[in-house]
This record gives C-alpha cells, structure tokens and sequence, in this order.
C-alpha cells in the first residue's frame, strides 16, 4: 500500500497554551459553516481537546461516506432527529457491543437494579461529556433508569464509537458525536447538548473541563439552576480548582479523578492493558529489548511501567516529584532526565497531565524509528504544533498513525497526533471502567439529592464509605468474600463493622 506524502505548511502562532481557549464568543451556530471550513486547521480553539492538523474525514472507516454527519437528515425508528451520529443505521452492531460491556459492568448493572424502583435521579437533567464508548452507554443507560434525561456530547474528537453512539440515538438519547469531529464540529456538538429549547441541565457530567467551561463562557446563568458538576480526568480536576481558587466556581463539585476506585483502578490497572494494546494494534512492534522513557509516574505512569517491564522492555523514568520518584526507583526503574536519554530510546510515553513534556529539541534528538505517543487526557505534554513546519514531511502510515520526516531523512512514528493513546487508538478494559462509571453515578446521585448546604461552591473528594461501596459491588465477580470484624476487634481499632475502614488521609 502505497503512504501519501505531503508537505504541511503552518502560519500562525504555535505555541500551546495550558490554560482552556475559546472561539469566538461571537460566533453563531445556527450559521453553518461550509463543509471546507469545518475541516479547517484553525488553531484558535481549545487546545486540550480538539487541537487537531489532519482532517476529520482521515481518521474516519474507510467505508464510511465523508459526508459531515452535519450535512445528513437522520430519524430513528421513533422518529426523533434530536441527535447528530455518523449513520444511525449502525445503531444494531453498536447496541450488541453495548451488550457485551453490560456483562463486564456488575456494579452499574447491580445499581440500576437496587436503585430502580426508587428513581433516585428523578427530574434529573444531566448533560455530559466524555468518551462515547459502550461502556458509557451503559452508564448513560443506567442513569436513564435511575430517572435521569441526559444530553451527550464526546470529550475527545477521536475516541466516539460510531455504532455505540448510534445505538444510543436509537434508544431516544440525544447524543451529538462522532468519530473524527473536527475542531469547529466538536464545539458545536457540546453547544447542541447545552443550548436547546424548553430543556436545561440541571447536573453536569465532565471529563476535562471543556463542557464546564463552554457553559461558564458561553451560558453562565444556567449555573443559577445546576445542582454541582462530577469531573473524571485530573485535566478538569485542576481547572475546578482553578476556578474555586479564584472564587468562580458557582456550584459544588466532585473530584472523581481523586477518588480511590478511580486512581487505583481505573488510572493504575486500565493503563496497565491498555497501553500495550494501543501501541500493538497501531506499530505491531514487539516490546522485548525495547528502551522506552515513561515520563511521570503517577498511577497511569505505574501501569505504563509495569506493563512495558514484564513485556521484557528496558524501561526510564522521568519525574518531578521527589515521592515518585522514590517509588520508581524502589520498583526498580532507573530515573533520568528526558535529555539524557532522548538519543537512545525507542518509544517515549508521556502521562504527566503537563504542558510541553517532548519539546522540538527533544523531537529533533530523537533517533530514526522512535515511536512518541501520550497517554494523558491532554494532548499538550508532547509539543506537537513545532511539528508544522515547511520543512518536515507528515506521511499518514493508516488510522492514527504518522510518519513525522526531517530533511535527513530521519523520521519518528507519532501516534494520535499526540492524543490519549488508549482510547483514540484502542479499547480500554471494561471491568475498570464499570468501577469508574459507577463511581460516577453515585457521585451524581449525591450531589442531586443533597440537602441544601451539604455542599458549598467547592470542590469536594468522594466520602470514603462511598469508595468502598463501589469496590464491594464489584467483589462478587471473583467470588470473593470478606472477613467481618467482630465486635470486639471493631471495638478494640475504633471502627464500625461496616465501615469506612480507613481514615480519609490513608494512602492506599
């Protein structure tokens, strides 16, 4: 199969920005831009989530049409057109897939059950956006019976399943999402979500910050009437705090990121699978041998680690906190700086959540073959925009994958264009996800029914009693029975016997 070359050529400025970009405040949705400027390179939007230089229709199935979802006229069987999918008639393979995720979901699916006859979301109206996958459509689906409407939009341009999204718009949840959006059609899709007539969220369900922070820009009175916000990713985490920080938080909010079922499970055994995974369906390379930088060794950092080590790679280190560190080094990874062994390695991995983690210098050191991909939620760690310039080739290799060339020759593989590995370019293991999805649900179900003055304009971690009741739902899977304490031994360590069994400073 023969790649196609071509020379991209970039004008403007090129430096990322951590902090949340908006279009023009200005801009009218209801005016449709042309197909053309749709699938512009515009780099004037957020660059956390839709910064993207290739055009939407590249990273689509080869079999689907380039028709802009936009441009069709869709109904379900019911006659509903309030979504905006890439063809509604894949609803039936993607209802299957979701299917399938419900039988690796115990916890959400023993929630929908408990929970059912009480409806506990009730006059719910939660508008979310994350990664449209078929285990999020299980949660959406088990908020759906728990009483709640929802609206969705996709986090991340890359990561929508098309026939889940269908299957979903088939089953009556208007959901505004595709595989491929581009950076005009990604806002639009969560403006969808937001501004729509006779219907107004009451509860927000993020993951980065982007949903949040195009309603506080765009429609800040809808605060008046949302209960709180539940964000997932640490991206989105730090801008809520931000925004407390600096007295602009205008509701409650709960930190899912910093919950124990999410950083232990979801961030520690999820990237554990998931980052072998990605980097086998898109290089087919064998790990053995391999010298590979993992830079940041937080939670999806171990699991990056602890993956690419028992696969036989020779595996760095890079870190800023000297506690990780620490525990990189007694794990028995060698920690280094990125320079000093940028020449060497064959793959490096950024999972920092920073900005500019890979510079141009560090790509430009790189050796023939080097394989640069991100497992973060944001794809400012590796400086991608010093990439677009006259005198490097970009070569599409297939799906997500790039050939970034240099006038000598030399070339390094870029995977996603810098985006979140696992979830642009492979699946994630659902079992996790269902401890993460569940914790969401509580944590929505929380802050909906809490008294008034429970929580005030802050941002709050989830009760310990909470964490551990998600990670219970989930024991009977493995069969697994845990010891009770007697009343004595309760007695005796200051404990009820039905928990929360650690303090809310334990490390777990």
């Amino acid at each position: 199969m023969l790649s196609s070359k071509k020379k991209y050529i970039v004008s403007g400025n090129s430096g990322i920005k951590a902090q949340i970009q908006f279009a023009d405040q200005k801009q009218e949705f209801n005016k449709r831009p042309t197909k053309i400027g749709r699938r512009s390179l515009s780099r004037s939007i957020s660059q956390s989530s839709t910064d993207s230089y290739s055009s939407a229709a590249s990273y689509t199935d080869s079999s689907d049409d380039e028709t802009s979802p936009r441009d069709k006229q869709q109904k379900n069987s019911k006659g509903s057109s309030d979504f905006c999918v890439k063809n509604i008639k894949q609803a039936e393979f993607g209802r299957r897939e979701i299917e399938i995720a419900e039988q690796e979901m115990p916890a959400l699916m023993a929630l929908r059950k408990r929970a059912q006859g009480e409806k506990p979301l009730a006059g719910a109206k939660i508008v979310g956006c994350t990664h449209i996958t078929a285990q999020t459509a299980v949660l959406m689906e088990t908020l759906g019976a728990l009483g709640a409407q929802c609206r969705w939009a996709a986090c991340n341009i890359y990561s929508t399943l098309n026939e889940v999204a269908a299957a979903l718009a088939e089953s009556g949840f208007p959901v505004f999402a595709w595989k491929g959006e581009s950076e005009d059609d990604f806002w639009w899709c969560i403006d969808r979500c937001v501004n729509v007539e006779g219907w107004q969220p009451n509860m927000i369900l993020d993951d980065g910050g982007d949903l949040t922070h195009w309603i506080y820009k765009k429609y800040p009175n809808m605060f008046k009437k949302i209960k709180g916000i539940v964000e997932e990713s640490v991206t989105g985490v730090h801008r809520l705090y931000q925004l407390s920080k600096a007295g602009k938080l205008c509701v409650p909010a709960m930190n899912v990121n910093d919950s124990v079922t999410k950083q232990k499970f979801d961030n520690l055994y999820c990237c554990r699978e998931s980052i072998l995974d990605g980097l086998k369906r898109t290089t087919d390379m064998m790990f053995g041998g391999k010298q590979v930088v993992v830079c940041g060794y937080g939670e999806v950092g171990k699991g990056c680690c602890a993956a690419l080590k028992a696969m036989g790679s020779i595996v760095y280190v890079t870190e800023i906190d000297p506690i990780c560190a620490l525990q990189a080094c007694m794990d028995g990874f060698r920690l280094v700086k990125l320079n000093e062994v940028i020449r060497q390695v064959d793959i490096v991995i950024t999972c920092t959540g920073n900005k500019n983690v890979v510079t141009r210098e560090h790509l430009d050191r790189m050796k023939n073959g080097c394989i640069v991909c991100n497992m973060g939620h944001s794809n400012t760690e590796i400086d991608v925009a010093s990439l677009r310039t006259p005198e490097l080739t970009w070569e599409r290799v297939r799906s997500q994958v790039d050939h970034v060339i240099w006038p000598d020759g030399k070339r390094i593989v870029l995977l996603a264009e810098g985006r979140l590995l696992n979830l642009s370019c492979s699946t994630v293991p659902t079992f996790v996800l269902s401890i993460t999805a569940t914790t969401q649900a509580l944590a929505l179900i929380e802050l909906y029914n809490a008294p008034e003055g429970r929580y005030k304009q802050d941002v709050y971690l989830l009760p310990k009693k909470m964490d551990e009741y998600v990670a219970s739902l989930h024991l009977p899977t493995f069969d697994a029975h845990l010891t009770e304490l007697t009343d004595e031994q309760a007695k005796y360590l200051g404990l009820n016997k039905n928990g929360p069994f650690k303090p809310n400073y334990y490390r777990y």
